[in-house]
């Protein structure tokens, strides 16, 4: 169990301790919903989240596996919907590896992104569009 404390700081911001650790990070409302923009929002924590969440389960995969994966990145573009309710719509997840990677450690770690407990936690009306390309 992780417990997550948050205080709202006014002015459309709050301020989340990670109560493990002691870190804070600050969420602001995006321009488009009577914030600033000048932070991460709530949603584009959700992004983040899953965009980390792929990463470290093919890293735990990778170090399993002896597998070299520098260079790895991720990149999520974040889409809002508004019908019938403002929410997440669409994340598109763009996922660069290695290309010295063998089809078979490929595949291995398509899946293993593909099932992050993040992943598995957002609801299916939300598109999850992911795109792996080797460099």
């Amino acid at each position: 169990m992780v417990e997550i404390c948050v205080q709202y700081a006014g002015n459309l911001r709050c301020v989340a301790t990670h109560g493990p650790s002691g870190v804070t990070l600050m969420t602001d409302a995006p321009l488009d919903n009577h914030g600033r923009g000048e932070a991460f929002s709530p949603t584009d924590l959700v992004a983040t989240a899953l965009g980390c969440c792929m990463a470290t389960v093919m890293g735990i995969l990778a170090e399993r596996d002896g597998m070299d994966l520098s260079g790895l990145r991720v990149a999520v573009r974040k889409h809002m919907a508004a019908d019938p309710d403002r929410r997440i719509g669409c994340l598109e997840v763009g996922i660069h590896m290695p290309k010295t990677l063998t089809d078979v450690q490929r595949r291995k770690l398509e899946a293993t992104a593909r099932t992050c407990p993040v992943k598995q936690s957002l609801r299916p009306e939300v598109d999850i569009h992911l795109i792996f390309t080797y460099d």
